[in-house]
């Protein structure tokens, strides 16, 4: 139409030149004119790299920055800030609705931001808005924020809110969804910043990276305000409540009581209702045909049975086989509890509409747990939790609810064409032997001390510590060790490894009793042999080896490249090494599955873990799997540990690490993620997180993620299941490449 609008004016304007009328000819231009004004009203350009000068940029956080050939090109650096640039200007904005920033060789996915400041604006105080740039590696795209409509006392309620993830709260009150195929995510506490700004008199627009990890080059065309600014009237009504009508914010069953969703309970009568329609489903739906108890697949060749699971390559792809002999692909859902939906209330009491008192019986539910994440409450000094999710499973299933409920998770599993239950399940329900099953332990010995970030320290593989609490855990582990159905463990879990030097420059760091730098120094002596070769070499200027020891200051990352990488690969080659002799050491038929690196990994961790690892194992929350290489030369089995992926459209306001449109989409995307591995010759399983949403109210860190195959009420998401089931019950067709 907009087309239609501009070409009309064009055509006549044409006609009325060839005819040689200049009335005419007066008129259409004018005509024109004005077409082309109102297309502009409201937009608003902040900056175009093609007229632009440089004295009205900065860079910022020590980014750099050249304009030429019509782009503003930014140079970033690995950072702990938000190294960018800077925008100086002075604009009305009162009449737009939006932000756009046209990006050319963009590529850090994710981790874009924009900021508006007016005059005097701070990016933690008042006269600000801050908006997040979807991209994810084009090497052009345009992406926009949509300034919030004015609600009076949404700042206020979201101030209450700040220890869960809100990050997705605007998309459920005035944000659009992204487009199809884009991933938003927010890998902090996500909490959703209110714009404090005055939009007549904005002084600086910003773009910035947050706190990047890698060094990245990246350019910026144009970016502009414009779109008619949003309005309060069509927003749900939770966001224009005060925060005295908002909270108690969740319900007796620990659901959010200001929506509405298919199935939700209002009361306990409706989880009789639940109980019948699941029984009805699971009679119809009794499993795949063709597997063996193990949920391997019978129909497939026979392979030599060695009493545990092991690995192979079979026709140019990769397989687990279990005891059985026969080809096995592990597919299942992490943390397979009934305490799933466990919350923290220190200091937030009055989020909930009830809490049982100390007397009554569901008072019992202050004390289930969790048991693999029970110690993060602890380490975060959190004292009074509720287990929302038990609570709710006791209503449901009354006396004996825990018998009743660990028989049915082993039932829905089989009918929903699953055939593991992964890891940080609970203990007891993966001893009844009826579905093979992994198990993730931690080691806690002393850390290397200059080495931060990460879920736990990364501890000293040289310190004797670390064998003998590798060693310890294999004894408390000792019952699955010995239980046939269990298939391997994953040891550790996504350890912030930092560089190829950088284990080896942690060591640097510490302090001179630490063993691995005892050991680091024991390599360069030998090496080098006298202190002042090692000085030419770094451009150091150690006095004598036991300096080497005592300095913390690290050296030229550069001069000391070689060795620095080396010691790394090291650590790393002796990290692995010794928790595989001590697995081993306790049950040599049991897998040893890798710590499950989150996402990525840098070459030299997956090279180590190659020489000494059954599986390799990544958490990858992706929309797919396509496009997953490892490093040159590597060519290892590989376990998918976490993904998954939440929509809005039922449950937490937090739709987990990937948002996605409703739960249609949300199957929709997990048959294809789950036939993506299939379809790849390294994956031997993925295993999804988690069986159960967690709470509303968040769990220890904050999270608060619309991520299970059941709720908080063990309702299950039928149209998630309906997913799970159409790739599950032909799992070994799609992986044998016999699927339709």
């Amino acid at each position: 139409m907009a087309l239609l609008v501009v070409a009309a004016p064009v055509a006549l304007w044409y006609t009325a030149r060839r005819k040689a009328n200049p009335i005419m000819k007066r008129l259409w231009c004018l005509a024109f004119a004005a077409v082309a004004m109102a297309g502009m009203a409201g937009e608003v350009v902040l900056f175009d790299a093609a007229t632009a000068t440089a004295r009205d940029v900065r860079g910022q956080d020590g980014a750099t920055f050249s304009l030429t050939n019509g782009l503003l090109t930014v140079t970033t650096r690995p950072s702990d800030k938000y190294p960018g640039v800077a925008i100086r200007g002075d604009w009305d904005l009162s009449a737009c609705g939006e932000i756009e920033v046209e990006f050319v060789n963009g590529g850090i996915w994710g981790q874009y931001t924009v900021r508006l400041l007016n005059a005097g604006g701070s990016p933690a105080g008042k006269g600000c808005y801050i908006g997040k740039l979807p991209i994810k590696g084009e090497k052009h795209k345009i992406c926009s924020q949509i300034f919030p409509p004015p609600l009076p006392h949404w700042s206020e309620t979201l101030a209450k809110l700040t220890r869960v993830r809100t990050w997705a709260l605007p998309y459920l009150v005035w944000m659009p969804l992204p487009e199809e195929g884009s991933a938003v995510w927010s890998a902090g506490k996500g909490g959703v910043r209110v714009a404090t700004l005055d939009p007549k008199t904005v002084k600086e627009v910003a773009v910035y990276i947050n706190t990047p990890k890698l060094p990245h080059v990246w350019s910026v065309k144009r970016i502009v305000a414009k779109g008619a600014p949003r309005t309060a009237e069509n927003v749900p009504a939770f966001a224009r409540m005060t925060p005295a009508e908002f909270f108690p914010c969740i319900d007796e069953y620990g659901q959010f009581r200001h929506r509405e969703w298919p199935d939700k309970v209002h009361s306990d009568a409706d989880f009789a209702i639940q109980r019948a329609k699941e029984e009805k489903d699971l009679a119809a739906h009794p499993g795949p045909k063709g597997w063996d108890k193990w949920g391997g697949w019978a129909d497939g060749p026979q392979l030599p049975k060695t009493g545990g699971f092991s690995t192979t390559k079979w026709n140019g792809k990769w397989w687990i086989v279990d005891p059985d002999g026969h080809l096995w692909w592990s597919h299942g859902p992490v943390r397979v509890t009934p305490s799933g939906a466990t919350t923290a209330l220190d200091g937030h009491e009055d989020w909930f509409a009830r809490l049982p008192k100390p007397d009554e019986p569901e008072a019992a539910f202050y004390s289930t747990r969790d048991e693999l994440l029970f110690p993060y409450y602890a380490r975060w000094k959190m004292k009074k939790i509720y287990d929302f999710s038990a609570q709710n499973i006791a209503r449901k299933y009354g006396a004996g609810w825990y018998g009743t409920w660990s028989d049915l998770a082993h039932r829905r599993l089989r009918s929903w064409g699953c055939n593991t239950i992964a890891n940080s399940s609970d203990r007891q329900i993966c001893l009844m032997d009826r579905t093979p099953y992994t198990d993730r332990y931690e080691i806690h010995s002393r850390p290397i001390a200059g080495h931060k970030g990460g879920w736990w320290d990364f501890c000293d593989p040289f310190d004797p510590s670390f064998r003998a609490e590798a060693r310890r855990k294999t004894v408390e582990y000792k019952a699955q060790f010995e239980d046939p159905w269990c298939f391997g463990f994953f040891v550790d879990n996504e350890h912030h490894w930092g560089q190829a030097d950088t284990l080896a420059l942690s060591t640097i760091k510490s302090p001179a009793d630490q063993p691995c730098k005892k050991v680091f120094r024991a390599r360069l002596r030998a090496k080098y042999g006298d202190i002042a070769k090692l000085n030419a070499q770094w451009k150091t200027a150690y006095r004598d080896w036991e300096d080497f020891l005592a300095v913390t200051q690290t050296p030229d990352p550069k001069a000391a490249k070689d060795d620095l990488e080396a010691f790394t690969s090291e650590i790393a080659e002796t990290y692995y090494r010794i928790i595989r002799e001590e697995l081993k050491r306790a049950a040599p038929g049991k897998l040893y599955l890798g710590c499950r690196w989150a996402g990525s990994a840098p070459d030299f961790t997956v090279r180590a873990a190659a020489k000494h690892c059954d599986v390799l194992s990544y958490n990858i929350y992706r929309r797919h799997l396509r496009g997953f290489k490892l490093p040159e030369g590597v060519d290892r089995p590989v376990l998918v540990g976490e993904f998954h992926f939440g929509a809005l459209d039922r449950g937490p306001f937090c739709p987990g690490l990937i948002l996605l449109r409703d739960q249609n989409e949300r199957a929709q995307v997990y048959g294809d993620y789950v036939r993506s591995a299939l379809e790849h010759p390294q994956f031997v399983g993925v295993h999804w997180h988690q069986f159960s949403d967690q709470s509303t109210a968040g769990r220890f860190d904050g999270e608060n993620m619309q991520v299970g195959w059941t709720d908080v009420c063990d309702t299950p998401y039928w149209e998630t299941i309906a997913g799970i089931r159409q790739v599950g019950y032909d799992l070994y067709r799609i992986r044998a490449g016999k699927a339709d």
